[in-house]
């Protein structure tokens, strides 16, 4: 049997040198292990502790500008080199730290801001560990100089490697400076996992503009080897300093979001989902002046951009939580990046339903730009659209050319582009048409009947030459390869996916009706049969009441036929079938249960698709308009149930550049 043995270096070959030994099998000696417990030393402590506090520069950065916002500065610089890796200052314009102090700020654990448990449930900075200049202090070479307004100048204090230095009068005006020199110099095998100069700056930047923002009336620059990259000037409002950081483009395609409830405040902006990015590296959420990633939250935020936003698209925006601090723990992670609500769900709540009703404000509620002069609106007629209570304006153009010519007559011909000249001059009105005399696009009612009495106006004059209303998407003038809606408006010309933007006006009238439980059904003539396996006959049997929930009245007519009696109104006859199916396949797989909760939205937009129209369908005028108006009184119109744009504005001015007019 080979024999088993322990040896350390010096022994093997003393047991291969045995004439007589047997075949040994050699395995590696334990280190020597011993019971004795020790205190570390200060400065391995705070070693460890920088890896989690200060894992990259820009921690460092991050830490040291909540250091000068809790000391009241209202002016910050930082300069960085080499990424922030060689060279890292902070300066600032704040209270100071006296000389007698200025050795214990270095120290573990010490810190101005809390001095009771009770003290750290209310706090209110930044900061409030204590561990953040302690760990820099044992990683890089170190130099803190200060002056509060008392003293007559600066005190500096410096260290390297864990020495500190006695304080020694400096230059310095009313403020803290902190320099750190060549981040983890002592510590080799950290530092060799940080990134490159560029990437070690980016993520310094970004910290930087996650403080800006947070305090747009503190001003901020940043330099970066010598050339200054940010300068901003201080702002009391937080719109502008947004516009500087994230761009005029985002400003231009956010929504304002300003909500308060209780003891709970939100507010910031909000990008529409066509300023969806690749990356989720313009989401900007604070708690109390705080970044930080929460899971609660980021699920809220998820939810409300869940039914507009496209797939693998990430939102964008900036958005700030206000909440007692009491309402939050904040001591939760080392980098205070994480943050516990004491009453989660709540907040949950708070913030979805917030963010979800400002992303869902329709068309007409947004203020609109300025129109332009050139402009003059096309005759209309004006019906009652969908429930009793909407109004919407349709464009007549084939109707009373000649009525009342007279009257327009002293209109210069060039007040209307050619190609939109409308051919009649005449408003028409019709009142008292109920829903039904115009039947949806969706189920193939006609749109353009006439049935309700037209009444011609006398006086077109009041209505051109006055301030008129034009809706938002415009008038419609023809359709484009049988899936575009061409329109105009105050702006220029509107191109309208049909599909697209039909099918999210029939989602979310259904999601209103089942939200009201009015979900209307219409009775089919001609039931539509279609053949079923055993397992959808069974799944109808057992799940009646779902299907009348949701507007289908479905009934086996053999093992092996089912026949759908009735369906919701707001969906096609033509796709009946297609429709039923999904819902079978949904009810089998989830249960009636899931179905009309967690699943119920899913399911109502594949509904939405199937009951909206398709490409190559010709619309009449009144059609298009119709399908206009519908978009503009709908919530998040702007883009279909699965984040594509329904619609897109063409300027004049991009008109005119294709076409090199005025040049």
């Amino acid at each position: 049997m080979p024999r088993i043995v322990q040896a350390d270096a010096t022994g093997v070959n003393a047991i291969f040198n045995e004439a007589h030994a047997k075949p040994t099998i050699i395995t590696p000696f334990p280190a020597p292990l011993t019971n004795m417990i020790r205190l570390l030393p200060d400065l391995l402590i705070n070693q460890i502790a920088a890896g989690e506090v200060i894992d990259r520069p820009a921690a460092a950065l991050k830490e040291l500008l909540e250091n000068s916002l809790d000391a009241g500065a209202t002016e910050i610089s930082v300069q960085l080199d080499g990424g922030g890796i060689k060279l890292l200052r902070v300066r600032d314009n704040g209270k100071g730290i006296a000389k007698d102090e200025l050795s214990l700020a270095l120290m573990r654990h010490a810190t101005s801001k809390i001095d009771s448990l009770e003290a750290l449930q209310q706090v209110n900075s930044m900061g409030f560990r204590g561990e953040a200049l302690a760990s820099m202090a044992a990683v890089a070479q170190l130099t803190l100089t200060s002056r509060t307004a008392n003293d007559e100048h600066a005190w500096e204090v410096s260290s390297i490697d864990g020495h500190l230095s006695a304080p020694l009068p400096a230059r310095h005006g009313e403020g803290t400076s902190i320099e750190l020199r060549e981040l983890y110099f002592n510590t080799p095998a950290r530092r060799k996992f940080l990134k490159s100069e560029a990437t070690e700056f980016g993520y310094c930047e970004e910290a930087f503009k996650r403080i800006a923002l947070s305090r747009p009336e503190v001003q901020l620059s940043l330099q970066h080897n010598g050339r200054t990259i940010w300068q901003l000037p201080a702002d009391p409002t937080h719109l502008q300093r947004i516009a500087a950081i994230l761009g005029a483009e985002f400003g231009s395609m956010a929504v304002g979001v300003s909500h308060s409830a209780a003891n709970l405040s939100l507010h910031g902006l909000a990008a529409l989902p066509a300023y969806s990015r690749n990356r989720n590296d313009a989401q900007y959420f604070f708690v109390n002046g705080r970044f930080v990633r929460d899971k609660v939250a980021s699920h809220a935020l998820r939810q409300a951009y869940q039914d507009i936003l496209h797939h693998q698209r990430h939102a964008a925006f900036v958005l700030f939580l206000e909440l007692p601090p009491e309402a939050v723990d904040v001591n939760v992670h080392p980098a205070k990046s994480e943050v516990r609500f004491r009453e989660g769900q709540a907040v949950h709540q708070f913030i979805f339903h917030t963010l979800n009703k400002a992303l869902a404000t329709p068309e007409t509620d947004t203020p609109q730009p300025e129109r332009a002069p050139v402009f003059q609106p096309p005759v209309q007629q004006t019906m009652a659209l969908g429930a009793a209570e909407r109004q919407a304006t349709y464009q007549v153009w084939e109707m009373a050319k000649q009525a009342l010519r007279d009257e327009t007559s002293s209109y210069s011909a060039d007040a209307y582009p050619s190609t939109v000249r409308p051919d009649t001059s005449t408003l028409l009105s019709t009142e008292g048409v109920t829903e039904g005399q115009f039947l949806h696009d969706s189920v193939g009612r006609d749109l353009s009947r006439r049935d309700a009495t037209v009444n011609v106006q006398p006086d077109l004059r009041d209505t051109l030459d006055g301030e008129h209303d034009i809706p938002p998407l415009g008038y419609a003038l023809a359709q484009l390869a049988g899936v575009y809606i061409l329109a105009q408006n105050a702006h220029g010309l509107v191109v309208v996916d049909m599909h697209a933007a039909h099918e999210r006006v029939v989602y979310e009238q259904l999601k209103t009706s089942m939200d009201h439980e009015q979900l209307a059904t219409q009775p089919l003539l001609i039931p539509v049969t279609f053949h079923a396996d055993s397992i959808e006959v069974a799944t109808v049997e057992a799940h009646q009441d779902a299907l009348h929930t949701l507007g289908f009245e479905i009934a086996p007519l053999s093992p092996h036929t089912l026949a759908i009696r009735a369906m919701p109104v707001l969906l096609k006859p033509s796709q009946a079938e297609a429709a039923a199916r999904e819902v079978l396949n949904e009810l089998r797989q989830f249960g009636a249960s899931r179905v009309m909760t967690e699943r119920r939205n899913a399911l109502l937009a594949t509904l939405a698709c199937h009951g909206a129209v398709r490409a190559n369908r010709k619309l009449t005028l009144s059609e298009m308009n119709a399908l206009l108006r519908d978009m503009e009184h709908t919530d998040r119109a702007e883009q279909c149930n699965h984040g594509r744009p329904t619609w897109r504005q063409i300027s004049m001015v991009e008109l005119d550049k294709l076409f090199m007019r005025g040049q």
